[in-house]
């Protein structure tokens, strides 16, 4: 097992290409314990080089109306009131 820190986009590239091939190695191999290290230093490069903002709420409220086919009027009961959902969804109040 040789290990480096990834410190540029060619390591990352590496880091990759290494974990693919030893991925589903058996768990208990050095292989396998490769394979979890790498995980995990892959996981902070990315954290560090490439985050990923939360999301907008509202955008992601909609998205999940849309997955599962909701109207606005689905959501009376656990927000209160059409016009209550209407004015959230179109962001002219917030919901407390």
């Amino acid at each position: 097992m040789d290990i480096k820190p990834i410190r540029s986009a060619s390591d990352y590239k590496s880091s990759l290409e290494r974990l693919a091939l030893i991925f589903d190695s058996e768990i208990g191999t050095h292989e396998s314990d490769e394979a979890d290290i790498l995980g995990l230093m892959i996981d902070e490069y990315e954290k560090k080089h490439y985050p990923i903002d939360a999301p907008d709420p509202i955008e992601a409220i909609k998205i999940r109306m849309e997955e599962m086919q909701l109207k606005q009027l689905d959501l009376v009961d656990a927000i209160g009131g059409k016009s209550r959902v209407s004015e959230i969804l179109n962001r002219k109040k917030a919901y407390a």
